[in-house]
């Protein structure tokens, strides 16, 4: 008789801490690989439109060809680099055999005229599982907007015309009225 035997919570936290270290790290495609499936179709989405940036809107899928799962991370690298990369607030739903979990990090655009753009982020996983605690689905909700800003080298120029209307904004007092 076979068995529904799901991963427990504590595996499936496991197994995304396995996966977003690799990512935070910059391991290479065959170690991010080994944290999916081999038994189930996998896929890979980062939200967004797909004008904004070559790796935001798309489906990927499978582990080989122009629109598989290594090729989302190939443009990842192609496009961006990043740092000080952590995880926190995970959230673990067993019996969907699904992990939520918020990251930040310091992204850098290194293609183009966006080359050396660099934005603080905030961003959301939504990993999905098979029985074996492998991940199926791999979904991102970050800032497509810092990154089409970044692509088109206009980021940096926004916020440090923001940092200078702010601070003018501080120093204006022509919004109080002195009463004598």
């Amino acid at each position: 008789m076979p068995t529904d035997k799901h991963p427990t919570r504590e595996q499936l936290l496991r197994s995304a801490q396995a996966l977003c270290s690799a990512f935070a790290s910059k391991s290479d495609n065959d170690t991010l690989l080994s944290h999916f499936s081999s038994t189930h179709q996998i896929s890979a989405i980062e939200h967004g439109l797909p004008l904004l940036a070559p790796f935001l809107g798309r489906s990927f899928s499978g582990r080989a060809g122009a629109n598989s799962v290594p090729a989302y991370f190939d443009l990842l690298r192609q496009y961006l680099t990043y740092q000080d990369m952590s995880f926190g607030t995970w959230v673990v739903d067993a019996e969907a055999q699904r992990v939520s979990v918020k990251g930040r990090a310091q992204f850098t655009w290194i293609e183009g005229e966006g080359n050396g753009q660099s934005w603080d982020e905030a961003f959301a996983y939504i990993l999905d599982f098979d029985h074996d605690a492998k991940i199926t689905d791999y979904q991102v909700w970050a800032d497509s907007g810092a990154a089409y800003l970044a692509r088109h080298g206009q980021l940096k120029q926004l916020i440090e015309g923001n940092e200078v209307r702010a601070s003018v904004k501080a120093d204006d007092q022509s919004d109080t009225t002195v009463v004598e």
